[in-house]
């Protein structure tokens, strides 16, 4: 019996080795790293002679608002990149599981009140969230976590309160609104989320013994890094396109309905891809919409946008970008619409 097993267990070790070789030598980085490093050295180069060549007041406009909106978002995400690779590599996990309750239905609106510890934008929380999951913390208070630390953030209220001088109600309405879409949106994950939907990047999760924190710091770093600066690229061109193309007039069209223009204002936040730190001084230049509208406008845009479903469908996986922006955009109106209609 054991001579013939012998050729089985061979064969079992031929099949089994190359794929371990192949995970050790990758080590953190993405599987097919260097066709995106390929592609993220090329294609901007590219993209910016071909806008050169064409440079009409359109393609002009176009590349300023893609570059504005990259530029934007790249320091908050090399934020939430950061703080997602020192969460791996520096914070054990035994931490969350100390700070969340652990009923999970509660541990969601603690994670959602969490959320002003992160002075950043959407882009950096989509990182961290991952880590967070890496480290043992639920989805459903992760999510939570997402979507209200771009909303939540003493940043952002200060920025609104600026930007509506004289309007508490603002501020306070668009904080509630927030806090509720984040713990709603939690809850229905465990309600009806599906882990076939949840399909993170591999990545290593985590201080293993015997290996230096720095360098594990590092590779998680890089890891994040690379795979979500191409999707966040992708999301303000997409932005941009829509800047242009996308005449005043329909604007104006829209202001005149109450119910349009709160719809119309939650579509234009998904497409304009706006950062969450300068989105209430746009809200405050829409003069000709309702203050239930602009409000609309500031929930659902740091929880919805182009560039944050990019993010999402390359971290978490298109599955769940999609059913989960969807219900979002939802979700957020709803608890807007509620919450600016008592507080303004």
């Amino acid at each position: 019996m054991r001579t013939t097993d012998e050729p089985a267990g061979e064969l079992r070790a031929a099949l089994v080795e190359p794929t371990t070789a192949e995970t050790t030598s990758s080590g953190n980085w993405p599987r097919f790293w260097p066709l995106e490093l390929l592609c993220a050295i090329v294609l901007p180069p590219a993209a910016a002679f071909v806008a050169m060549r064409w440079d009409t007041p359109a393609v002009q406009a176009w590349r300023t608002v893609c570059l504005a909106i990259t530029m934007q978002a790249l320091p908050f995400l090399l934020l939430g990149t950061a703080l997602s690779g020192a969460i791996n590599a520096f914070v054990p996990a035994r931490v969350f599981s100390r700070l969340l309750p652990r009923r999970t239905a509660l541990a969601v609106p603690v994670a959602g009140v969490a959320g002003v510890v992160l002075p950043g934008c959407e882009c950096a929380s989509v990182p961290v969230a991952n880590s967070l999951i890496g480290r043992g913390v639920t989805p459903a208070a992760a999510f939570a976590f997402l979507l209200s630390a771009p909303a939540v953030n003493p940043v952002v209220l200060t920025a609104t309160a600026v930007a509506f001088p004289g309007s508490p109600g603002m501020v306070l309405a668009r904080l509630l609104a927030s806090l509720v879409t984040a713990a709603v949106m939690g809850w229905l994950w465990l309600w009806l989320g599906r882990e076939e939907w949840l399909k993170p990047v591999a990545r290593h999760t985590g201080h293993e013994p015997g290996r230096n924190r720095l360098r594990e710091f590092r590779r998680g770093f890089q890891h994040d890094f690379l795979h979500a600066g191409g999707f966040l690229v992708l999301g303000a061109m997409a932005a941009a396109t829509f800047n242009v193309a996308v005449p005043r007039s329909v604007l104006d069209m829209f202001s005149g309905s109450p119910w349009l223009s709160v719809l119309f204002l939650a579509v234009l936040a998904v497409v304009l891809a706006v950062c969450s730190e300068a989105d209430a001084f746009l809200a405050a230049s829409l003069t000709g919409f309702s203050p239930l509208a602009r409000l609309t406008f500031m929930v659902v845009g740091p929880m919805v946008d182009l560039k944050l479903i990019a993010l999402q469908a390359g971290t978490f996986g298109r599955a769940f970008a999609f059913r989960f922006s969807a219900a979002t955009t939802v979700v957020a109106i709803l608890c807007s619409t509620l919450t600016g209609g008592l507080l303004l």
